[in-house]
């Protein structure tokens, strides 16, 4: 079947069969493997992108239920060599590790910013609550989700 989101503010219309998961769509049909795949059960939280500004796990979304909406994926926040806040919170305050739960830990921390601009700690680590890092103890992506929150869009720093 064809299918039509728009991904990363570009509307994009590929193949898929209707039982391909939105998280194999991404990654396969659209070439953007920033978005990581985990465990397949909902559980670990590495799949996540913004569904309509929304994090969604997509690994629980069949790409056809995408269909008309606005999906954005780790490689849809910075503008061009210009970082989104939360990129540049998680290089300055060594936020990753390993990377792999990184892409949906930033997407989380973008749609918990652009709906609390200014959360705290306990905000913070109830939005990532539901994705596993392995690596580092939560600590430092909670530093640099604030980070984030305390140099909004208007300060980015270019690379």
């Amino acid at each position: 079947m064809q299918i039509t989101m728009t991904v990363n503010g570009k509307e994009m219309t590929r193949e898929a069969e209707p039982r391909v998961l939105l998280v194999h769509h991404i990654r396969e049909g659209l070439g953007l493997t920033g978005t990581h795949w985990g465990c397949d059960t909902s559980n670990c939280g590495t799949c996540v992108v913004l569904m309509d500004g929304q994090p969604v796990k997509a690994c629980t979304v069949l790409a056809a239920m995408a269909a008309g909406h606005d999906i954005r994926t780790v490689e849809g926040l910075a503008n061009g060599a210009t970082l989104d806040p939360v990129q540049q919170g998680f290089m300055e305050e060594h936020g990753l590790q390993c990377g792999f739960c990184t892409p949906g830990m930033m997407l989380t921390a973008r749609a918990l910013l652009d709906k609390n601009p200014d959360p705290d700690e306990t905000e913070i680590r109830e939005a990532i609550s539901g994705q596993i890092c392995r690596c580092t103890g939560y600590a430092t992506i909670v530093r640099s989700i604030r980070w984030a929150a305390e140099h909004p869009a208007t300060e980015e720093v270019s690379v």
